[in-house]
């Protein structure tokens, strides 16, 4: 638990420095990658997941659910330190609203992702670009995607 905590103290940086006001404008930190990647359905390659629970035999990663350690980010960055100059704006909507992402579809992506979706994710006219770069015919989940990811 302990490296996550570390990750947002980093992530939180630029937002304590008074360089960026948000963590997804925060430039050339994780949490900006990491947000980036989940608009997609996705994690960076270049970054250890966030696998959830720990378990037996789990992959190796943080063990975290990505919503959580986004809401940790944002939340921690609107408390208000007497030694740091910047922190986000409590006035702000939460970070699930300024990605403009329903929290109902965040709940749904983030607790039923591996029984909605079996192949290719992200919104449809991403997903139709990649079936046909791979040269499918059928753009799987394409219903549920357009609901989640329009």
């Amino acid at each position: 638990m302990s490296d996550v905590f570390c990750m947002a103290y980093v992530d939180l940086n630029p937002i304590r420095a008074n360089i960026a006001t948000t963590p997804e404008t925060s430039n050339h930190t994780s949490i900006q990658q990491r947000i980036h990647s989940a608009k997609k359905a996705k994690q960076p390659k270049v970054l250890f997941p966030f696998i959830g629970n720990p378990r037996q035999n789990a992959p190796k990663g943080l063990a975290f659910e990505l919503t959580e350690y986004i809401e940790l980010v944002d939340l921690t960055g609107r408390c208000i330190r007497e030694d740091k100059c910047g922190y986000i704006d409590n006035n702000l909507p939460n970070i699930l609203t300024r990605l403009n992402i329903s929290t109902e579809n965040w709940l749904v992506l983030t607790t039923q992702f591996r029984t909605l979706f079996h192949g290719a994710v992200g919104n449809p006219k991403a997903l139709t670009e990649f079936c046909q770069h791979q040269h499918l015919k059928k753009r799987a989940a394409v219903s549920v995607c357009q609901k989640l990811f329009a």
